[in-house]
C-alpha cells in the first residue's frame, strides 16, 4: 500500500505552516456555530413543535407513510443523518487519500452543509419533511466534513505541536459558538422588541449559522494546501477500501485498541452533551433559558479549558491529560446525581465543570489518534475515528433511556453513564502510546 510518505510539514518555512495553521483554526470557527446555535439549542425544540402541528389527531406523523411519533421526529431524524454519514464517510475518505485533493472535497461537504442550514429558514407551518432532510443533509454533511478537516492535522503540524494545534483549533470553535449564541439570544428573548414573532427569530437564528459557516470557510479554503500523497495511486475506492482500512488497523492493534477506549468515554461525553438540558428540565425543573444560559457557559469556559488542557498535555503529556479529564468527568456527573432541584446556581457550577474537560478532552484525543496513523492514510483513518465518534453514538443515550425507563429516576440515568467514563479509563491506561506511535512509524514526540 506504500507506506513510505513522510508527514512531518516540511521545509517550506514556520511563517507558512502558521498561516496554514491559522486557516485550519477557523473552519472550526466557522462550522462550530452549526452544532452549538442549530442542533443543541434551537432546531429540536422547533423542529417538534413543526411536526406536531402537521400530526393527525394521535400525535403522529407519516413521513413516506410510516406512523411517527411528532415528538420522535427530531431524534430519528438525527439518526438517519448518522446514517448516511456512515455510508458517505468511506467513500470521500478513500477519494481524499487516493488523490491528495482533499480541499475540493472539503469545500463540498462544507457548501453542502452550510446551504442545508441556510434553507432552514423557510422550515415553517407544518413543513416537519422539509426540517427532516435538511437536517439529515446540514449533519451528514457537517461529519463528512469534519473527517476532512482532522485528517489535515498530521500535514500542517509536526508531532510536538499537534496537542496546541489541536486545542487551538477547538478553542476557535466554543469562542464562535458563544459569540453567535449571544447574538441568538438577544434576538430570541427580544424578538417582540424587533417586530418579529418567535418563529422568525428561530428560523433567523438557524438560517444565520448556515451563512456563517459558509462565509467563515472560505478562509481555511484559501489557506490550506493539498498534497500530493506517495503510494497510494492504487488505493481502492469506496467500501472495499474500508474493508481493507479495517484489515489494515489490525496490522496496528494498538491504534486499534486507542479508538476502542476513545469510541466507549466519547460516547459517555455525547450522551452527557445531549441529555443534560433533559435532566436540568425534567429532574431539576429549571426553565428554558437558564439552560440556554448553561450552553452559554459550557462554550465560554469550554475555551479556556481546551486551551488550558493543551498546556497541561505539554507538561505531563496528552495521555495522562487525557486520564485526569475522564477523572474529572467522573467527579462531576457524581456531583451531577446530588443537584437539588430548582437550583439554577448549582446547575451552572456543574455546567462550568463540563465546561473545563469537555474541549481539552476532545481535543487532545484528536491530536494523539494522529499520532497513531500510518503514513499517507490520513483521511481514511479519520474517516474510521469520525465513523467511531458518530456510529457509535447512541449506546450512551439508550442505556440512559433504558435505566430511565426501569428506575423511572433521571437521577439514576445521568449516573450510569459514570461506566462510560471508567470503562474508558481502564482501556486508555492499558495502551502503551509510545509503542504505538512507533509501531504506526511514526517519530515519538518527547512528550506525549
Amino acid at each position: 500500500m506504500g507506506h513510505d510518505t513522510v508527514r512531518t510539514p516540511p521545509a517550506d518555512g514556520a511563517a507558512e505552516r502558521r498561516s496554514e495553521q491559522r486557516g485550519w483554526y477557523f473552519y472550526d470557527w466557522a462550522c462550530s456555530v452549526y452544532s452549538t446555535s442549530v442542533l443543541t439549542v434551537f432546531l429540536g425544540p422547533y423542529l417538534t413543535s413543526v411536526a406536531k402541528s402537521a400530526a393527525d389527531a394521535d400525535g403522529y406523523v407519516h413521513p413516506l407513510g410510516i406512523p411517527v411519533r411528532a415528538g420522535s421526529f427530531f431524534a430519528y431524524s438525527v439518526s438517519l443523518s448518522v446514517i448516511v454519514a456512515v455510508l458517505v464517510m468511506p467513500l470521500v475518505g478513500a477519494a481524499a487519500d487516493r488523490t491528495g485533493r482533499k480541499k475540493p472535497l472539503l469545500a463540498a461537504a462544507a457548501y453542502t452543509g452550510a446551504a442545508a442550514t441556510a434553507a432552514m429558514f423557510f422550515l415553517d407551518g407544518d413543513r416537519y419533511l422539509l426540517g427532516g432532510a435538511l437536517l439529515v443533509v446540514a449533519n451528514a454533511a457537517q461529519s463528512v466534513a469534519m473527517m476532512l478537516y482532522n485528517s489535515y492535522l498530521p500535514q500542517i503540524a509536526p508531532p510536538e505541536e499537534r496537542d496546541a494545534v489541536s486545542s487551538r483549533g477547538w478553542a476557535f470553535g466554543y469562542a464562535a459558538g458563544s459569540l453567535v449564541l449571544v447574538a441568538n439570544l438577544v434576538l430570541y428573548s427580544g424578538h417582540d422588541a424587533f417586530g418579529l414573532s418567535e418563529s422568525m427569530a428561530v428560523r433567523i437564528c438557524l438560517a444565520s449559522a448556515g451563512l456563517w459557516w459558509g462565509a467563515f470557510a472560505l478562509i481555511p479554503l484559501r489557506r490550506l494546501r493539498d498534497r500530493r500523497t506517495a503510494g497510494r495511486e492504487g488505493a481502492l475506492p469506496g467500501f472495499r477500501q474500508l474493508a481493507a482500512t479495517v484489515r489494515d488497523m489490525r496490522r496496528h492493534p494498538l491504534t486499534l485498541a486507542f479508538l476502542l477506549a476513545y469510541l466507549v468515554y466519547n460516547d459517555g461525553i455525547q450522551t452527557v452533551i445531549s441529555q443534560a438540558s433533559v435532566y436540568g428540565s425534567e429532574e431539576l425543573g429549571l426553565e428554558q433559558s437558564t439552560l440556554i444560559g448553561a450552553v452559554l457557559l459550557v462554550q465560554v469556559l469550554a475555551v479556556a479549558g481546551a486551551l488550558a488542557m493543551g498546556r497541561l498535555a505539554r507538561v505531563y503529556g496528552a495521555k495522562r491529560t487525557i486520564l485526569g479529564s475522564l477523572v474529572a468527568w467522573t467527579v462531576t456527573l457524581a456531583a451531577g446525581y446530588f443537584l437539588p432541584a430548582g437550583a439554577p446556581v448549582w446547575f451552572f457550577v456543574l455546567a462550568a465543570g463540563i465546561g473545563l474537560v469537555l474541549g481539552g478532552s476532545q481535543a487532545l484525543s484528536r491530536s494523539l489518534f494522529s499520532h497513531l496513523i500510518p503514513p499517507g492514510r490520513e483521511a481514511e483513518y479519520f474517516s474510521a475515528y469520525e465513523m467511531s465518534d458518530r456510529g457509535m453514538s447512541w449506546l450512551g443515550p439508550l442505556l440512559f433511556g433504558i435505566t430511565y425507563q426501569l428506575t423511572g429516576s433521571y437521577r439514576d440515568a445521568i449516573i450510569s453513564l459514570v461506566i462510560f467514563f471508567v470503562l474508558g479509563f481502564a482501556l486508555l491506561a492499558r495502551v502503551p502510546v509510545r509503542r504505538a506511535i512507533g509501531e504506526a512509524g511514526n517519530p515519538v514526540p518527547d512528550r506525549i
